[in-house]
């Protein structure tokens, strides 16, 4: 079982079965989101299990995306595509171990000047 919540706790969630390997987001949105990348796992919908979701404020990012954010105290937890049956998980979110590791970075040509990846992770444009 996998718990996690805001940073206030107003807004928790719950969710079981392994977790894809998170993604680390570069692009101009993420970055403006959340202050720097931002790292996500993703899961079925259905797996999810939420709790204050009259805390949860969703922004539509896009005229395809939507972000789920925290009322109360502004963390940014998800990231939802309108057209899929998944939705995107902030990694730091994550109360308990999570037991993954970083898989890829994605819209890196977007990313920010004052930093290099040099992970060795594969990296997509």
């Amino acid at each position: 079982m996998h718990k996690g919540s805001c940073l206030c706790g107003a807004v928790t969630f719950q969710l079981s079965g392994a977790l894809a390997p998170p993604s680390v987001c570069h692009c101009r949105m993420c970055r403006k989101m959340s202050g720097h990348a931002w790292a996500s796992t993703h899961v079925p919908q259905s797996a999810l299990e939420l709790s204050g979701q009259d805390s949860l404020i969703w922004y539509r990012a896009s005229v395809n995306a939507r972000r789920g954010f925290c009322g109360v105290c502004g963390s940014f937890l998800f990231w939802q595509h309108e057209e899929e049956d998944r939705i995107s998980i902030a990694m730091g979110a994550f109360d308990t171990p999570t037991g993954t590791k970083l898989a890829r970075h994605i819209f890196v040509d977007d990313k920010g000047d004052y930093y290099d990846l040099e992970d060795g992770l594969p990296q997509q444009g």
